[in-house]
């Protein structure tokens, strides 16, 4: 596998999409957490990892609500595709599969 130079950036880690999508859409680390089978830890260290590793903030924490900030707006929209995209993938390669997998028990 290649090594990320300067102009290549890492990939984007489908957990935190998760985490991050799932965290905008309950409004809440400790329900997202709770959601994802996580500690409320391991949620919020998520977040700072994927804002850190995209170069801004994402989530405006002001007290117990969470903002999306511009940044955090577009992004959401994109994680939701491809998260939606990758659900399709699965879905598609299962289609796919399904008919190999009846034969190999028959």
């Amino acid at each position: 596998m290649r090594q990320p130079t300067p102009t290549m950036k890492r990939p984007l880690d489908s957990r935190q999409l998760l985490a991050f999508v799932t965290v905008v859409r309950r409004q809440s680390f400790t329900l997202a957490a709770q959601e994802l089978h996580l500690t409320q830890s391991a949620v919020s260290h998520s977040m700072r990892a994927l804002e850190s590793d995209l170069g801004c903030r994402l989530l405006d924490r002001s007290g117990r609500r969470l903002v999306l900030t511009e940044q955090g707006g577009q992004f959401f929209q994109n994680a939701e595709r491809i998260l939606r995209e990758m659900e399709q993938a699965r879905l598609d390669l299962d289609r796919l599969l399904e008919p190999a997998r009846v034969e190999s028990v028959a």
